[in-house]
């Protein structure tokens, strides 16, 4: 069996509290059903072809034209007028550190393992979500979607990683919060963890390291 050297992991939803949190705080806030908000995005995906969210996240789009365009469809949607104004500053504000595990990675990091963050994120966001956490003290390498133009579940992001990081998809566990994203690394012969639950991942990681 090949031995573990790298531990790969996703920000939101695994080294943060959940984003659903996040994402219903938004709601109880603005008063726009969470329904609205998702069919909002897939009509547009359907009228242009492609999902607004994913635009966004591979940085082909900014913030402002996203929370713009999504707006105007969850008007029309609600028939009435509404904007997105605040999403960013409440969806951060009910993001909290997830604290037990970022210190049990920053104890894998100092047993010598190769640690780095594997992200579907916002351009913009970028100095928001590296405060919540210690990023440069425990891993030495973040590959953020929006900067490099493609984002999870597809192949390539994943193989970049790798070839970052200089290691072997056997060589790596990677951790997500979505199943999907799981198949993908699975697919490319990395030792997949789902996040359910911290203490679930920190078993998972801990028996995945022990058989390296």
């Amino acid at each position: 069996m090949t031995p573990i050297r790298g531990v790969i992991s996703d920000f939101g939803g695994v080294l943060t509290s959940s984003l659903v949190g996040a994402f219903t705080a938004y709601n109880a806030a603005s008063g726009i059903p969470l329904e609205a908000l998702g069919l909002a995005m897939a009509r547009l995906a359907q009228e242009d072809g492609v999902n607004p969210l994913f635009e966004l996240e591979k940085g082909r789009m900014t913030e402002a034209e996203f929370l713009r365009k999504v707006g105007e469809a969850v008007s029309e949607a609600l028939g009435r007028e509404v904007t997105l104004h605040g999403f960013t500053e409440t969806y951060f504000a009910h993001l909290h550190p997830n604290e037990q595990l970022i210190a049990h990675l920053r104890a894998v990091r100092e047993r010598g393992y190769r640690m780095a963050i594997l992200t579907n994120n916002v351009r913009e966001w970028e100095r928001l979500w590296r405060a919540k956490l210690p990023v440069d003290e425990i891993f030495e390498l973040v590959v953020d979607s929006a900067f490099v133009g493609m984002r999870k579940p597809e192949p390539e992001i994943y193989e970049l990683t790798l070839e970052r990081l200089g290691l072997g998809a056997p060589e790596c566990v990677f951790i997500d919060d979505i199943d999907v994203n799981c198949d993908t690394a699975r697919v490319l012969g990395m030792t997949a963890i789902h996040f359910r639950s911290t203490e679930q991942a920190i078993a998972e990681l801990d028996a995945a390291l022990a058989r390296g």
